[in-house]
């Protein structure tokens, strides 16, 4: 099979578009790349916040389901989402940071040979936050240059994710056998597993828990997790490989800022297959405007007075602000 290179994104649920800007915006400094509304419900936002340039392997994204219940962790369910800073010395800066800005976090701590910190946003959304120092492996992105956070600390992609499981066997086939990872490490109950170059954006973190019961979906988790391919071609392949071992898929899915495909191979965690390209820069905004206007699919775009007047409005212009690099 075509490889996989890596974490591509993540996608989460939040109580609120406007508060999870705010929160990645200001205190995360990662940078607003795309604001979108759901392809299928266009009152629920998809916001997409990336490094400088939306890279893939860098953006974590959010829908904002009107009424949804707050999650309920458990077994069975991709339990953390993972970023990366650059060095040890940056996660000083972000306890600092975190202090400032009463994000609840746990101290500096280590798990298979690499520095992390654990901290939760306001619908305690489980992160964590790792540090690149002394690793090789997937090429991290570019800090965004007018954030309010000093580009050398700044969150600079996707780290490794956690998933938590009640079969580790079963993962560990789809992971090894189905996708291409490697088994590298177990800590205690933690085994890591990479893909591609490996590091902190090629890793996945299952924890093997036979106790809790089954996750339920909702606000402050998970909704899927994506793996980074190269081409229309690639996510073909996929397709057909996975529906020969027996899985079910989505099929071909244009994205418009990638081409995706879903299956769930392990039952009740969403994994999807996306391109790194065409990207978020494109005819409707520029480098210098990424996620200032809202931006639509094309089966809306010539509806654009109609959506407008029924999606709720949220200002998120920043190219008419200055935001100071903050050093604590």
């Amino acid at each position: 099979m075509t490889t996989i290179h890596g974490i591509h994104h993540i996608t989460a649920i939040t109580s609120s578009a406007e508060k999870i800007y705010d929160f990645f915006t200001f205190i995360l400094g990662m940078r607003l790349v795309k604001k979108t509304v759901n392809q299928d419900d266009i009152q629920t936002y998809h916001l997409f916040f990336a490094d400088d340039e939306g890279n893939a392997g860098t953006d974590m994204t959010f829908f904002d389901f009107k009424g949804i219940s707050k999650a309920v962790h458990g077994t069975n369910e991709i339990s953390r989402s993972g970023f990366r800073v650059s060095n040890n010395k940056a996660l000083e800066y972000w306890i600092k940071r975190f202090d400032k800005y009463q994000v609840k976090h746990t101290d500096i701590k280590e798990m298979f040979g690499r520095k992390y910190i654990f901290f939760y946003d306001f619908d305690d959304q489980p992160y964590a936050l790792f540090s690149d120092e002394n690793l090789n492996g997937v090429k991290p992105g570019k800090p965004w240059k007018k954030g309010p956070v000093p580009d050398e600390y700044s969150i600079i992609g996707l780290g490794p994710v956690f998933l938590t499981v009640n079969r580790l066997d079963y993962m560990q086939k789809v992971l090894v056998d189905v996708m291409g990872f490697e088994k590298v490490s177990k800590e205690g109950q933690y085994h890591l597993f990479e893909v591609g170059l490996g590091g902190n954006g090629g890793s996945i973190i299952v924890e093997e828990n036979i106790i809790l019961p089954p996750h339920r979906q909702g606000f402050g988790g998970v909704h899927h997790l994506a793996f980074r391919v190269t081409s229309t071609e690639d996510i073909h392949e996929w397709e057909n490989y996975l529906f020969n071992l027996g899985f079910q898929t989505s099929g071909y899915v244009d994205r418009y800022y990638f081409e995706s495909l879903y299956s769930r191979l392990y039952p009740g965690i969403l994994f999807e297959f996306a391109t790194d390209g065409p990207g978020f820069i494109d005819h409707e905004e520029t480098y210098e405007t990424l996620g200032e206007t809202l931006a639509l699919p094309p089966k809306y775009m010539n509806n654009r007075a109609y959506v407008e007047s029924v999606v709720r409005q949220f200002d998120t212009k920043r190219s008419d602000k200055t935001f100071k690099k903050e050093y604590l």
